[in-house]
C-alpha cells in the first residue's frame, strides 16, 4: 500500500558551479563549498544554518569535512543512496525530505560534486562499483557497451525506431544552444555530424552518450512553513519514491525486463503518492546517460508505449515552448552539461521559478527522473503550489 506523500517540503535554493572536465580551478572540496554558498545566497540563508547533507553516486565529500568552511553550528543529518549509478538523484532529495518531515533536521543540502582531478572518470568509477567479474568477464567493460545491449533489446525486439534517439538527442540541443550556462549554448546540433559521428557502442554514437563536466551542484530544502518566508519563489516536492522491483539486479545481465530503465514499480508509487499522472506533469527533466535510456525512462513512468513511442518522442513534441511533452529544459546531460545528473534536478527548479532559459508556459508539475539503468532508480515530482 502506498500512503499519499504529504507536500510539507519545499527547494528554496539552488547552486551550480560547473566547468570543462579537467578545469576546474580548484580542488572538488572547494568547488563544493562554493556551490552549497551559492545555493545559501540564492535562499536568502546563512550557510552555517544548513544541518542536513544529502547526496548520491558514491560522492567522496563527507558532509563533516564540510564543517569547518561552511561554519557549520551544528550537523544534525548525513547521508547517501547506496549505488554508484545516477539513479539515486531523486532519492537523495527524498532523504532530505525524510529528514526534514521527522524533525531530525531543519535545512539540507542535497549536492553532488565531480572533479577530475580529485574523483578521477567517472565511468572508471561507475564501472568499479557495478560491473562484476561475471560481467567484465564477458566483455562488458563500460556502462555504455551494458546500456548499448539494453538499447538494442529495444530498437530490435520491442521496435522502437531509431529516429526516437535522434529526436531526444536533437531536443536536447536545441535547449542547450539556447541556454546560457549549457556547454552547448549557441552550438546547434549538426545532424549530419550526429548521424556520422563514431560509434561508441552500437547503437550509440558520440552525441547519444552523456560527456562529464567537473563542477558541484547543490540544492537546499526546508520546510514548506518557512520556505514561505524565504528569498525565493518555493518549488515544492509533491511526492518521491526510490528502489527497484523483483527481477532487477546489480550481478548479471538477465533482467526480467531487459530493455528497462528499472522505474516501472517505482513510477507507479510516485503516481500514487502525488495523486497526478503523466497527463498531468507540464514538463520532465530527464536523466539521461544515453539517448535509448531516456526513452525507457518515459516509457516506464508512462507517458508512451513501445507501440505509440515513435508518436511521442519526436522533436516537435520535446521541445519547449510549443511541444505537448518538452524534456531537459536547459539541454540535460547531453547538452547542458553531465555533472553526474544534478544539473537536471536543478532546471527542474529554475524552469517552474519561471527562470528557465526555455520557459514552459504555466508549468505547474515537473517530473525529475534519476539514472536509467541503474540497479535502483528514484524519482520525483515538483509541484509549484502545495494544493
Amino acid at each position: 500500500m502506498t500512503v499519499r506523500f504529504p507536500v510539507t517540503t519545499a527547494v528554496v535554493g539552488i547552486g551550480v558551479r560547473q566547468y570543462k572536465r579537467g578545469t576546474a580551478p580548484m580542488p572538488e572540496h572547494g568547488v563544493l563549498v562554493r556551490a552549497i554558498v551559492d545555493a545559501a545566497e540564492d535562499a536568502g540563508i546563512d550557510p552555517a544554518d544548513i544541518d542536513g547533507f544529502a547526496t548520491y553516486g558514491d560522492d567522496k565529500n563527507e558532509p563533516v569535512r564540510l564543517m569547518p568552511d561552511l561554519g557549520t553550528k551544528e550537523l544534525c543529518w548525513h547521508s547517501q543512496v547506496f549505488g554508484g549509478g545516477g539513479g539515486g538523484l531523486a532519492g537523495a532529495i527524498g532523504q532530505a525530505a525524510a529528514a526534514i518531515m521527522s524533525g531530525q533536521a531543519t535545512t539540507v543540502a542535497v549536492f553532488r560534486a565531480l572533479v577530475q582531478d580529485n574523483s578521477g572518470r567517472l565511468s572508471a568509477a561507475v564501472m568499479a562499483h557495478h560491473l562484476t567479474d561475471h560481467i567484465i568477464g564477458v566483455g562488458l567493460t563500460a556502462p555504455a557497451v551494458e546500456c548499448a545491449m539494453r538499447a538494442q533489446r529495444m530498437l530490435e525486439y520491442h521496435g522502437v525506431p531509431a529516429q526516437c534517439l535522434e529526436d531526444i538527442v536533437r531536443a536536447n540541443y536545441y535547449h542547450g544552444a539556447r541556454n546560457p550556462d549549457a556547454v552547448a549554448y549557441g552550438k546547434e546540433l549538426d545532424l549530419e555530424a550526429y548521424r556520422t559521428a563514431r560509434i561508441i557502442s552500437e547503437p550509440f554514437r558520440l552525441f547519444d552518450c552523456s560527456r562529464e563536466n567537473d563542477g558541484a551542484g547543490v540544492l537546499i530544502l526546508t520546510s514548506a512553513e518557512r520556505a514561505r518566508d524565504l528569498k525565493q519563489k518555493p518549488v515544492y516536492l509533491r511526492g518521491v519514491a526510490q528502489g527497484t522491483s523483483k527481477g532487477w539486479g546489480d550481478l548479471m545481465q538477465n533482467d526480467d525486463d531487459y530493455a528497462s530503465a528499472g522505474f516501472k514499480s517505482v513510477a507507479k508509487r510516485l503516481w500514487e503518492q502525488t495523486g497526478l499522472t503523466p497527463a498531468d506533469i507540464d514538463v520532465v527533466q530527464l536523466y539521461e546517460n544515453f539517448s535509448a535510456q531516456g526513452i525507457a525512462s518515459l516509457i516506464d513512468h508512462g507517458f508512451c508505449t513501445y507501440e505509440n513511442v515513435a508518436e511521442v518522442v519526436r522533436f516537435e513534441n520535446l521541445i519547449a515552448p510549443t511541444g505537448k511533452l518538452p524534456l531537459n529544459t536547459a539541454g540535460g546531460n547531453l547538452a547542458q552539461g553531465f555533472i553526474h545528473g544534478v544539473g537536471v534536478a536543478i532546471e527542474s527548479i529554475v524552469q517552474l521559478r519561471g527562470q528557465s532559459a526555455n520557459p514552459v508556459p504555466n508549468a505547474r508539475h515537473c517530473l525529475l527522473a534519476g539514472g536509467p539503468g541503474a540497479p535502483t532508480v528514484s524519482s520525483a515530482v515538483f509541484s509549484v503550489d502545495d494544493r
